[in-house]
């Protein structure tokens, strides 16, 4: 994966990552247009399929809904690097195949519209940039399957554990 990095401070919460008047619906690509708006208002305008979000501790509090991780995911970005995320908001995010990865280091140093590049399977991030690489701990073998499936029910429905699911 690789793309430009954008980045965020610590305790962005899910409403500023998806703001509750718009959770009158579960539509993605809806979702995706009102994406971290009340963090950065012209965000949406200038991410692109494939960039990243890093940002600072707790990302993630808040509310336990899946609206957060599932805006981001629809919005384009392909991962997010943080200091550390909200435990829900983790789940969350692997249960919709969203990858997270918390790398201290990586979130500190990487500056916003960096040029950066993650290897999931390794847990490396590197900063092409800087030219500087961080790591990560890298997922284990089960999610990383969820993760390349789109998400646990997909993962499901693959293995034959699940027939029927809305996805």
């Amino acid at each position: 994966m690789k793309g430009k990095a954008y980045k965020f401070g610590d305790n962005i919460d899910t409403d500023l990552i998806i703001p509750a008047r718009y959770l009158n619906t579960s539509d993605p690509d809806e979702l995706a247009k009102h994406c971290m708006e009340d963090a950065d208002p012209n965000w949406i305008k200038k991410v692109k399929k494939g960039d990243f979000i890093v940002a600072g501790e707790n990302f993630g509090c808040g509310s336990s809904r899946e609206h957060a991780p599932i805006s981001i995911k629809a919005a384009g970005v392909s991962a997010i690097i943080a200091k550390s995320f909200a435990r829900i908001f983790y789940r969350n995010a692997i249960n919709i195949g969203l990858p997270i990865l918390e790398s201290s280091q990586a979130a500190e140093e990487i500056k916003e519209s960096d040029e950066i590049e993650v290897d999931l399977a390794q847990g490396i991030i590197k900063d092409l940039t800087s030219g500087k690489s961080y790591k990560a701990q890298p997922f284990p073998e089960f999610m990383q399957k969820i993760i390349e499936a789109g998400g646990l029910i997909k993962y499901l429905k693959q293995i034959g554990r699940i027939k029927h699911a809305r996805t």
